[in-house]
This record gives C-alpha cells, sequence and structure tokens, in this order.
C-alpha cells in the first residue's frame, strides 16, 4: 500500500508508543496491583523486573534514552521466557510465553531503530 509509505515514521512512533504503555502496565500490576492484582509475593528477582517494566515502559513510550531502555526491556522479557515460560513447555502458545517473546523482539526492535519521532530524544538531538 503506497500510501503508507508517507506516514511510516508515525506508524512507527505509534508502535514505540504503544509497547512502552502496554509494558508499563506489567510494572504496575506488580507495585501498585493496579489495574488487576498481581498473583504472587514480589521477591527481588520480581521488583528488578517491575521496576524495568514499569520505568522502561514509560521511557520508551516518551522516546527517552530509547535505544538503551529498549535494549533492557528486551533483555527482561528474554529472561522472563527463559526463567518462567520454557520450563512449562516448549511451544510459546502451550507455556504463555508469546507475550514475552513478542516484547522481546519489539524491544530489541525498537533498540536497533531508535526513538523516531514524537520524542523527547528526537526533541533533544533537534536541540543540539
Amino acid at each position: 500500500m503506497k500510501f503508507l509509505d508517507n506516514y511510516l515514521e508515525h506508524i512507527y512512533a505509534l508502535f514505540r508508543i504503544v509497547c512502552g504503555f502496554l509494558f508499563l502496565w506489567h510494572g504496575s500490576q506488580k507495585f501498585f496491583n493496579f489495574p488487576v492484582e498481581f498473583p504472587m509475593n514480589l521477591n527481588p528477582l520480581l521488583t528488578a523486573a517491575g521496576t524495568i517494566e514499569l520505568l522502561g515502559g514509560c521511557l520508551i513510550m516518551l522516546g527517552l534514552w530509547t535505544r538503551p531502555s529498549a535494549f533492557i526491556c528486551s533483555g527482561t522479557m528474554a529472561v522472563a521466557y527463559w526463567m518462567v515460560h520454557f520450563p512449562k513447555d516448549i511451544f510459546p502458545i502451550a507455556n504463555g510465553g508469546e507475550l514475552a517473546i513478542m516484547f522481546c523482539f519489539a524491544f530489541l526492535f525498537i533498540a536497533a531503530r531508535g526513538a523516531g519521532i514524537w520524542s523527547v530524544d528526537g526533541k533533544l538531538a533537534a536541540d543540539k
């Protein structure tokens, strides 16, 4: 669809913003039991994951320190998949890990691509 070529930067910015927005709620759930209650007690590993999810999601959504934030979030999701989901079953659809894999590769893409338009990083670069 040729007409979409004019909007690739806008579509990417929406992708980055939505990924960050969806990710931050995982941290919100862990720390604030909002919007739904987190079913486990927080241990140091879950506390670290929740911090990365909440802070990383906000930073990615805003486009601030986007590349390092997205890279760390990607790694967090890789760890989540291999530690939590993979031991249950080899197939992601059976072990419930497809969301962790999608976030992992979405954040890896964002880390490689950078913030793009509608971002604090882009604004800071333009001001230099």
